[in-house]
């Protein structure tokens, strides 16, 4: 047993900061919340305490140090890409992010599932990092977004992907890709609906898979009890992938009303990473890359309040290595800038991403759940960039540090 005794704690369903923050702890579990500390007493003086924050998307497997863009694309093996996923990991555990769903590898593995097993070391014990919620190979057609003979403007010869690998065409190749990720480990199924910005051709909001296509993924995760999430920015594009039953739009940055309202008349959630609006570097891009971004980058920053304003479950991602990683409480301080209340952009880190991928344990201060803790220097509710300043991390009742 120990207890952390803190200058507060923020309650997300009331929206207030209890005052002192006292949490008993046993074992991975949050025992008590209140009351008069026992056991082992850990003071972190002025600091309040949160839930660990969940990021809906990212890619631990890409970016972080030492990874040079295209080139690491086609010079990066496996085993080196798990070897700088696990700073990428540890980066983003330290950045109080606890929870994270890795969407979709589209690199070459030979059909292994690297957040997969990226995952299972952590949950060993292995290496630190958060829980991950791996979708295995994000599923896209010859050609569409993050086929990588595509989006980096390879020879046909080079990098060519497999069904394995998550290119899929037509009704039976997606059946068969999405078996293949869920008999391997994957825990939610990632597809590409739409171009998007770094796509090199056609319109970033054109749809890539037929509505056919789209609704026997669907069927297939389903069945299994998966959901899927889709990366999409067209508002036709996002209607089609609701009216499939899509559980989870990423992006949206083109979405109009009629999606927006879709969206709300379903209950399907949105992920907006809405900083790459402001923080993703196209200065050095193709000069088609710099127009698309010219084009959906300002809309980005528009879409996600109309959504917010109508109602959208919002859940928080940031697409990280788009964003740094370690850098994702960074999103949390731009959805804020876009005009939503700061408790509701934590509840989007906490609540409703633990409803997003449908748990129970996580998301709250609270008796009974994972003793998932992070410390701020400051009220979030006034102030929501000390988020960006994690002094303390907590994981299921193991003490991880911060970014101190």
């Amino acid at each position: 047993m120990l207890t952390l005794r803190a200058a507060g704690l923020l309650d997300v369903d009331t929206g207030e900061i209890i005052r002192p923050g006292i949490l008993r702890v046993d074992g991975d579990r949050i025992v008590g919340v209140g009351g008069e500390p026992e056991g082992e007493v850990i003071d972190l003086g002025d600091l309040v305490l949160l839930p660990g924050l969940m990021d809906m998307e990212v890619n631990l497997l890409m970016g972080g140090r030492g990874e040079t863009g295209l080139s690491s694309s086609v010079q990066d093996d496996p085993p080196l890409r798990m070897m700088r996923a696990v700073g990428n990991a540890r980066r983003t555990l330290r950045a109080g992010f606890t929870t994270v769903r890795n969407l979709g590898l589209f690199v070459k593995t030979g059909g292994y599932l690297l957040d997969v097993a990226l995952g299972k070391a952590i949950d060993a014990g292995w290496i630190d990092g958060p829980r991950i919620v791996p979708a295995g190979h994000a599923i896209t057609p010859t050609g569409g977004h993050l086929d990588p003979t595509m989006f980096s403007a390879f020879a046909p010869d080079v990098l060519k992907l497999t069904l394995e690998e998550g290119i899929a065409n037509g009704v039976d190749e997606v059946r068969k890709a999405v078996r293949y990720q869920i008999k391997h480990g994957a825990q939610l199924i990632k597809v590409c609906v739409s171009g998007g910005v770094m796509s090199l051709t056609g319109a970033p909001g054109a749809q890539h898979y037929s509505t056919e296509e789209l609704c026997a993924i669907v069927d297939e995760a389903h069945r299994r009890g998966l959901r899927v999430a889709a990366h999409t920015h067209g508002a036709e594009a996002v209607k089609e992938a609701v009216k499939a039953g899509i559980d989870c739009i990423e992006h949206g940055f083109l979405m109009d009303d009629e999606a927006i309202d879709l969206l709300v008349r379903e209950g399907t959630f949105l992920v907006p990473t809405t900083r790459l609006a402001d923080a993703m570097d196209v200065s050095k891009a193709a000069p088609e890359l710099q127009a698309k971004a010219a084009e959906m980058f300002p809309r980005a920053r528009t879409s996600v309040k109309a959504a917010y304003d109508a109602g959208v479950k919002i859940a928080v991602g940031t697409d990280a290595p788009a964003i740094p990683h370690g850098r994702n409480a960074d999103e949390l301080v731009a959805l804020v800038e876009r005009g939503l209340d700061p408790l509701t952009v934590l509840r989007a880190a906490t609540v409703t991403a633990a409803d997003l991928i449908q748990v129970e344990d996580r998301g709250r201060l609270a008796e009974g759940l994972l003793a998932d803790v992070i410390g701020v220097p400051g009220d979030p509710l006034a102030d929501i960039t000390v988020t960006q300043q994690v002094r303390f991390v907590m994981k299921g009742g193991k003490v991880y540090g911060g970014n101190r």
